[in-house]
């Protein structure tokens, strides 16, 4: 059996896919121009060959539009500030990369951030188009990020995390409660609710979907404390609102428990408030080797200022 075409990355960046959904359209610019209604560059894209078929063939604008169809095209989005932090790999073999990924950095290409992603780093770096994730980080979030070299090892290794089997360790730092000096477990149902943006979600009534182990590591000054998370589950956003939750909002969080705007397209963040959460450790036991694998970050977080190294 053949395998469908993908585009090579261009400058380690990946192509995206778009289907045609009916057949109403004259041509592929007319059915560009309906789809993305924002992008008004689908001509000059077009010209230069930057929108392929299923095949892999350049389209012309007037190309018939098909029902059914795969389109492939490079994204152009604006300028992305450059994050000034490097990101150390803190492993690499025949079947993972692992690195260290420094706050601000995207984990993958989406929304504004398309080159200034670690998978784009990392394809970059160590010259392997194939690079896929295995889990994700909030962009906001440091430490160990674990890729897949082979991309057809990538369900082996993500059916870990459907089956619970990654043992993952966090750190925080947050505001001191009495009430969190003692281990527990934190069990919420998390949901986006309807109509919400879509960064947000919500600790809702009903039954649990993600879980939590937090215990504290030592109380700081200034009335916050260091924390050790350890999620059995990976909801999104699950460790930031989960500690909103406790009335102890993740130091320097921008969207619990108040979601602050985002920078305008193009400009910079404050680079010194980063958010005060590290993925300290992510272990498993290999589905391809059989070995047991255990990354931990080198980062730390300054705990007399409670702003990260």
């Amino acid at each position: 059996m053949t395998e469908a075409f993908v585009p090579p990355p261009r400058d380690g960046v990946g192509a995206s896919r778009v289907g045609v959904g009916d057949g109403r359209f004259p041509d592929v610019l007319a059915f560009l121009a309906a789809r993305f209604p924002a992008v008004s560059e689908w001509p000059e894209r077009l010209a230069r060959g930057d929108v392929l078929d299923a095949q892999g063939r350049p389209l012309a604008a007037q190309s018939p539009c098909r029902l059914g169809e795969q389109l492939w095209y490079w994204r152009d989005p604006p300028p992305e500030p450059r994050v000034p932090f490097a990101m150390e790999v803190l492993h690499q073999d025949e079947h993972l990369v692992v690195v260290d990924k420094p706050h601000f950095l995207a984990a993958i290409p989406g929304g504004r951030h398309l080159r200034e992603t670690a998978l784009v780093r990392a394809r970059q770096q160590l010259g392997i188009a194939e690079l896929v994730p295995m889990h994700r980080l909030d962009r906001e979030t440091a430490g160990v990020l674990v890729f897949i070299v082979q991309p057809a090892r990538r369900d082996a290794y993500q059916a870990l995390l459907r089956g619970r089997d990654v043992h993952k360790v966090y750190e925080a730092v947050a505001p001191w409660h009495a009430e969190l000096a003692a281990p527990q477990v934190l069990r919420h149902r998390i949901e986006k609710p309807a109509g919400a943006r879509f960064m947000q979600v919500r600790i809702a009534p009903g039954e649990p979907n993600a879980e939590t182990r937090i215990e504290m590591i030592e109380r700081l000054g200034d009335g916050l404390a260091h924390y050790r998370l350890q999620p059995a589950t990976g909801r999104t956003h699950q460790l930031r609102v989960q500690m909103e939750a406790l009335g102890a909002p993740i130091a320097n969080d921008r969207i619990y428990p108040r979601l602050l705007p985002e920078p305008p397209p193009g400009v910079a963040p404050d680079w010194t408030r980063p958010l005060q959460l590290l993925a300290r450790e992510f272990a498993f036991d290999d589905p391809v080797t059989g070995r047991r694998r255990v990354f931990t970050s080198r980062r730390t977080l300054d705990l007399t200022t409670g702003l990260p190294r």
